[in-house]
């Protein structure tokens, strides 16, 4: 654990000052923070964890540079992955489980960034099949996909993320996975445990009672992530306001490629990383 990647900043200016002004990051403080949370990260026995600069500093973005709340959400994600195996072990992209998922394209990060800089992802809830897949491989898949695609991205690290979560097809077989108890532990994830700044969650394709099953989400959330839901009834153009077209697979009416392509991508980029998925299976809490 005491080996790491050092971080050699290629931020462009505007990156620079977009980083300083909102996010508490300067070229003056950067190196001594993630030092902080390394020697933070060697003190704690059982905290299993890479120490690469970029790791850290992913954390540290999304937290605005405060240490306390750095050592909170990194503590947090470590330690919902080892009290969630269900999610976080057995992370073979080869499994049959999660080829079906890779398959199906639950979740589909997009290729090229938004305008801002911004991670775009495609979350397909109602893809997979209530009564044949289980929600907890839908849910690893998913993350799998999540963790390469943030591994190394640096725009998404400053910029954050923005959620499009299509509704489409949606039943009760599907709705009846997400139990409270679920859906806390996701939300926990999502505002408690990645390295990731949400800047919304658009949902489309929303059946009219969809608000009964997101209002339970939204008990878990806090105020500044319920402020950044957004819900469509009415097909799915009217969030092309946000997110422009030209980023967006053909079928969400954008131009770039087939659900398809996004598909054959990712999972070909996670079975290319499955020695990577086996190597940090080990970065847990252990009790």
């Amino acid at each position: 654990m005491t080996d790491s990647k050092v971080y050699v900043c290629q931020l462009s200016q505007k990156e620079r000052d977009y980083a300083a002004a909102n996010l508490n990051e300067t070229d003056d403080n950067r190196s001594q923070k993630i030092e902080e949370i390394r020697e933070w990260i060697l003190k704690n026995d059982n905290l299993h964890a890479c120490t690469d600069d970029f790791f850290i500093l992913r954390f540290l973005r999304a937290c605005k540079f405060n240490i306390e709340t750095t050592k909170y959400k990194f503590w947090n994600y470590h330690e919902q992955r080892g009290n969630s195996p269900e999610w976080y072990a057995n992370k073979d992209p080869f499994l049959v489980e999660l080829q079906d998922m890779f398959e199906l394209g639950v979740f589909l990060p997009m290729r090229k960034l938004d305008n801002e800089g911004r991670m775009v992802v495609l979350i397909r809830i109602a893809a997979h099949d209530p009564n044949k897949h289980k929600q907890a491989d839908m849910l690893k898949a998913s993350l799998m996909i999540l963790d390469l695609a943030i591994r190394e991205n640096e725009s998404a690290s400053l910029h954050g993320i923005i959620a499009i979560l299509d509704l489409a097809g949606i039943s009760l077989g599907h709705a009846i996975q997400f139990s409270p108890s679920v859906i806390k532990k996701l939300v926990h994830a999502w505002q408690g445990c990645y390295p990731l700044r949400i800047q919304a969650l658009e949902f489309i394709n929303s059946p009219t009672y969809v608000n009964v099953v997101l209002n339970v989400f939204k008990n878990f959330m806090v105020d500044k992530l319920k402020r950044r839901v957004h819900v469509y009834t009415r097909g799915k153009k009217t969030f092309l306001d946000i997110v422009q077209c030209d980023i967006l697979p053909i079928e969400y009416g954008g131009t770039d490629g087939s659900i398809n392509d996004l598909k054959d991508y990712w999972k070909c980029q996670v079975e290319e990383n499955r020695a990577w998925f086996a190597m940090e299976e080990c970065y847990k809490v252990k009790n």
